[in-house]
């Protein structure tokens, strides 16, 4: 995998709302075909790269925008509304670089930092099939020299096979789980595409293998210790998911209006010819549209939060900021479903006709919103607010 080269130097918010919108017009335009192809965006990725909107998360000491967290979610979801597996993509990546941000060595963030801004993209390994939960990992790290052997196979590795380095959760001869920054050319390490689900199509979210892959000393970071106190590394992850689906969640409702708009349908639920009259889908769009509108206020909302614990990390900002993500996941996953759900019923049954590519939107969601599951996040955000109990350290909170 090359790195993209020519790579743009992003230096604010602003700026880096105006790339991703720009992007997002270009996405949309092929993103129906991709889907029904399953043609991986490379193309696009590369663009995708070389706009710099993969470095905006880099402090500024290091020589990147260090955008907000507002800011960054507002990206991901433009991106993830005009494609959303384009959207899911630099979820890993950006999750990473929070990983680097809070455990990282000062001279493990000027060298890796420096590699994002010269346009390597990072993927991920971090899921296992056929552990006892969901949390557990074997893939193992052993001591050789200078450096570490890695064995082991990893599963749901969104944006592996598009990366130059693949971050990867193993655990040490002590049990500690530590995050490898393996770069993807190394000797015994095999990315397999063998990723089938029916949404996110193009995501790559299929095998990592490693076969004694070798990685140096300096490319490992400490991982387990990102929540063994208060830090923003769960919370950064979630919303980054929460932005996927509510960019899914846009797309599919903006995709309604124009098919009801544009298409002929009979509707004769109220003996009206005009979907502009038809009072249940008025009523539909309504409900629609305050929901998304919620989610999207919640999802900024839940970024200023962020903010403020990576600014001061305690117990209280990292809770805070936990829960208004929890909200913010828990409401763009409903709409998420809602809208591409409510899609075929407004639209009917052209909407599922091949050509339109609309039933894509609900098929997204419906993969990307099992990620974890909604009802633990609603369960946090009671036990919070209720009995002032903050919720645990973890990528899925």
């Amino acid at each position: 995998m090359t790195v993209s080269t020519n790579v743009a130097v992003i230096t604010s918010d602003e700026q880096a709302l105006i790339v991703a919108s720009d992007l997002a017009e270009d996405f949309r335009r092929d993103s129906a075909q991709r889907d029904r192809e399953r043609r991986l965006p490379l193309p696009e990725l590369d663009v995708f790269s070389r706009s710099g909107l993969w470095g905006i998360s880099v402090p500024k000491a290091y020589g990147g925008a260090g955008v907000s967290n507002v800011t960054l979610a507002k990206v991901i979801a433009l991106i993830a509304q005009a494609d959303a597996s384009l959207g899911q993509i630099p979820q890993n990546h950006f999750y990473a670089l929070e990983v680097l941000r809070v455990n990282g060595s000062p001279a493990q963030q000027k060298r890796l930092y420096a590699e994002v801004l010269a346009g390597q993209r990072f993927g991920n390994a971090l899921a296992e099939l056929g552990t006892k939960t969901a949390h557990d990992r074997v893939t193992s790290l052993t001591r050789d020299g200078e450096g570490f052997r890695i064995n082991g196979r990893k599963f749901y590795s969104t944006g592996a096979i598009y990366a130059q380095r693949i971050p990867t959760s193993v655990v040490d001869e002590h049990g500690v789980q530590q995050l490898a920054f393996v770069p993807r050319d190394s000797e015994g390490l095999s990315v397999i595409d063998d990723w089938s689900g029916f949404g996110q199509r193009t995501t790559g979210s299929g095998s990592v293998v490693f076969d004694n892959v070798w990685v140096a000393a300096q490319d490992v970071v400490a991982f387990q210790s990102a929540f063994e106190r208060p830090t923003t590394v769960g919370p950064l992850a979630q919303i980054l998911h929460a932005a996927i689906d509510t960019g899914i969640a846009r797309a599919a409702f903006e995709d309604a209006l124009h098919f009801v708009r544009t298409k002929t349908r009979p509707w004769i639920d109220s003996g009206n010819d005009k979907a502009s009259e038809d009072p249940l889908t008025l009523k539909s769009f309504g409900h629609l549209s305050t929901r998304l509108h919620a989610a999207e206020a919640l999802l900024e909302r839940s970024g200023e939060f962020l903010d403020r614990a990576q600014a001061d990390s305690n117990a209280q900002s990292v809770a805070a900021a936990s829960i208004a993500v929890a909200e913010v996941r828990a409401l763009s996953t409903e709409i998420s479903l809602a809208a591409g759900s409510t899609l075929f019923e407004l639209a009917g049954s052209q909407a599922t006709l091949a050509e339109h590519g609309l039933d894509r939107h609900w098929r997204n969601a419906r993969v990307h919103t099992l990620h974890d599951p909604v009802r633990w996040k609603y369960h946090a955000v009671g036990n919070y607010y209720l009995n002032d109990q903050n919720p645990p350290l973890r990528g899925t909170i």
